[in-house]
């Protein structure tokens, strides 16, 4: 009888190479191959991470890892530094950027239309990387709003948030900033600033924009971040941006362990494979994925207020904008032409017609010629010529429209107010929904059994931390993924803290 090898324990050590073909398990019961362009980019040095959920292979350059793992650094260094950052000196901070930010607006106008014309040259989508100077405007006033909460004595990290008096004891709840967080976000530059607003709470952060933004953001970091960092006493570190396009830089980002939050907003496949890479780092995410509001319109809809809720949650392509309408089928002779009228409104001051696509079952209420003519559609890559009108199956309802100039969305009619509300709850993000109606008890219904956490009566595009609370957003939260526990719609600067213990022993003879 053969005696069976001693074990010695896996075998470990650096990934240094990849070969075409190699079995790459994941899941506990599955494998990916390499490919032959994975295996000849692979080098000694550089990382490979695999997505359980799908088998995604991740490769992220070793050159990549390093400026990654730099940023953090510097960050991690500024984070144990701000604990001994009076808040007056923060706020000095917030108004200085505001500030700078107003006065180099011509510079970093001028970065962004390189950027712009960058991204046109791609093909790549510019409706989020546009920044104009009311968009400006708005950075320097939520700045300025962080700046007003810390003067006004709002803004200590380290505030009682309860006390329990003992026989003999106390003990005393209080806030602490959480460390250092990371942010990965599409190409807007005006997260940046949203962004400056973990210093509210006492923490740091790494930036990661996408690269079409990149030359925007470094614009904005040597214009006016930095030097307003410097001038008010801040760690240099305290916000700082990966200085590379790579977008292998969000991984590696989000792998790095000292993060204390990693935050993400886009939609699709880059969030959920940046939130599986923290994930399976063991760092608590906040992901801000799929996107697209739903506005339902029930028998007691009033037509005007329904027009006008479609024409302005249409007025531009962002998380917040009307995806998809649910029109009552006993209104919907009327309300589905005023739905199309209001559409065309908000697309005449951009590009002429919107494009709609309507489930199967919808169709006869829908005009035939329209599913027949064709319309200028702009795409990130050009002008097409599309069909105005084109059907879809029911459970392609959960569709987000990506579009540039050209609204884009949906159009179901349902029997009555409860099958709205199974749609929303079936199909959509779980992020926006609104209800047009007259009906009080409609609103209550509505308000209790839809499955989102912004719920409203009116168009759509309210749903903004600045806009709706005066306070800029890091990111707004769907529950596409679950419900979130103790935890705001709304995540912002003043949102990233933890808590601490303290004790306090009159007796000096306490014991249990």
């Amino acid at each position: 009888m053969s005696t069976p090898p001693a074990h010695t324990g896996p075998a470990t050590g650096p990934l240094a190479s990849l070969a075409p073909g190699m079995r790459i398990p994941y899941g506990g019961d599955r494998y990916a191959l390499v490919g032959e362009d994975l295996a000849e980019a692979f080098h000694e040095g550089d990382a490979l991470y695999v997505v359980q959920e799908t088998g995604a292979l991740l490769h992220v350059p070793a050159d990549v890892r390093h400026a990654v793992h730099d940023q953090v650094d510097a960050a991690v260094t500024a984070f144990r530094d701000m604990a001994s950052v009076p808040p007056t000196d923060v706020a000095r901070f917030f108004t200085d950027f505001a500030t700078r930010l107003e006065g180099e607006w011509e510079r970093i106008h001028e970065a962004n239309e390189v950027d712009i014309e960058r991204a046109r040259t791609l093909g790549r989508s510019t409706t989020r990387l546009t920044l104009s100077r009311p968009a400006l405007d708005d950075m320097a006033r939520g700045l300025r709003g962080w700046a007003g909460r810390l003067e006004g004595g709002g803004g200590d990290p380290h505030h009682e948030v309860a006390r329990l008096e003992h026989d003999g004891w106390s003990v005393r709840t209080v806030s602490a900033p959480l460390g250092v967080i990371a942010f990965v976000f599409e190409g807007r530059p005006n997260v940046l600033a949203d962004a400056a607003g973990v210093l509210a709470s006492g923490n740091t952060a790494v930036l990661r924009i996408g690269g079409d933004a990149l030359g925007t953001a470094t614009a904005i970091r040597d214009l006016a971040l930095a030097p307003a960092l410097s001038d008010a006493g801040l760690p240099g570190g305290a916000i700082s941006i990966i200085p590379v396009r790579d977008r292998s830089a969000g991984w590696a980002l989000f792998s790095d362990p000292r993060l204390a939050l990693a935050v993400t907003r886009g939609s699709g496949r880059a969030v959920t494979e940046l939130s599986a890479v923290a994930r399976q780092a063991g760092i608590p995410v906040s992901a801000h994925g799929t996107g697209g509001a739903w506005l339902v319109a029930d028998s007691s809809a009033d037509a005007h207020r329904f027009s006008l809720a479609v024409r302005h949650s249409l007025d531009r392509k962002v998380c917040n904008t009307l995806n998809v309408a649910v029109v009552v089928a006993d209104r919907a002779a009327e309300l589905v032409p005023e739905l199309l009228r209001a559409a065309d409104a908000a697309a005449a001051s951009r590009s002429g017609t919107a494009r709609v696509h309507v489930e199967s079952a919808s169709r006869g209420w829908v005009a035939e010629d329209e599913f027949t003519r064709t319309i200028p559609v702009v795409r990130a890559d050009g002008v097409h010529e599309e069909p105005r009108a084109t059907p879809i199956p029911v459970d392609e309802l959960g569709t987000e429209w990506e579009w540039e100039d050209t609204p884009e969305f949906s159009v179901v009619v349902v029997e009555d107010l409860d099958r709205a509300i199974e749609l929303v709850n079936a199909h959509s993000p779980h992020f926006v929904a609104s209800l047009i109606s007259e009906d009080a008890g409609a609103q209550d219904r509505f308000r209790a059994l839809v499955d989102a956490p912004f719920v409203g009566d009116g168009f759509t595009r309210w749903v903004d931390g600045q806009y709706a609370l005066d306070q800029p957003e890091l990111g707004l939260s769907n529950w596409e993924r679950g419900r979130l526990l103790a935890r705001g719609a709304v995540l912002t600067g003043g949102d990233l803290t933890t808590r601490r213990l303290f004790a306090h022993h009159e007796d000096p003879d306490q014991h249990r």
